[in-house]
């Protein structure tokens, strides 16, 4: 596994503080709100995906904006571009070992009694032809905001103020399963654990590629694959 430096040369311990406790009050509430999620199912995909499209490219710019207001660079978020086609391949490679353990994560959470819907709630499945367009934008800025934000920032962040990696990915892991809380008890510790994939993989591999390309599959399976499957 690759070592990853979680020294910041810009901003003090005190600053990397208050940044990541703004950041984490601007998204913290709103993604608590997807524990009621499930009870708007009146909502349609389309406004659905464009509201989290807005959201995330939000939060994406915040924390870019971070990162170089701090002088640190895009690649101490895991954006380095060396051997792109090589990591974007482990991450293909990858997905099927993961796919496969997500599924048997999902039936065992659920046969010990956690509590979680069986499919995704409709509001976030395509109806149309211009929804299953609108679907691969909307995966790929989700994919790439959310790898960013959850394994390259705040594994950056948490690693510097705690000093301890494993707490770092704790941490992240966390906070990214609450914004699954529309899929119950199951779904939220299932994220959680996966969150956790998806940093070790981060880590081993020093760069987001691999986990971006491994988290959009992951959608891009259950948002347009099983549903498409399941009219058939």
């Amino acid at each position: 596994m690759r070592e990853a430096s979680y020294s910041v040369a810009g901003p003090s311990r005190f600053q990397q503080l208050v940044e990541v406790g703004v950041f984490l009050f601007i998204i913290v509430p709103s993604m608590a709100v997807s524990f009621v999620a499930g009870r708007l199912e009146s909502l349609d995909f389309t406004v659905v995906a464009l509201s989290n499209m807005l959201r995330d490219l939000a939060l994406l710019s915040l924390v870019l904006y971070f990162v170089w207001s701090n002088g640190e660079g895009f690649g101490a978020l895991g954006w380095r571009w060396r051997n792109a086609a090589r990591e974007a391949a482990i991450g293909f490679i990858l997905f099927v070992p993961f796919i496969v353990f997500s599924v048997l994560l999902s039936t065992g959470l659920h046969g010990a009694g956690l509590s979680g819907p069986q499919q995704a709630p409709s509001f976030l499945i395509p109806a149309s032809g211009p929804q299953y367009l609108l679907s691969l934008f909307f995966l790929v800025v989700v994919a790439v905001s959310e790898e960013t934000i959850f394994r390259g920032y705040l594994l950056l962040r948490f690693g510097a103020l705690t000093g301890r990696p494993v707490a770092a990915v704790l941490i992240s892991a966390v906070i990214f399963s609450l914004g699954h809380g529309y899929q119950g008890t199951a779904g939220v510790f299932g994220v959680g654990v996966l969150g956790i994939i998806f940093a070790l993989v981060y880590l081993w591999r020093g760069s987001l590629i691999a986990p971006v390309v491994i988290h959009f599959l992951q959608d891009f399976v259950g948002t347009v694959v099983v549903p498409l499957l399941g009219h058939r």
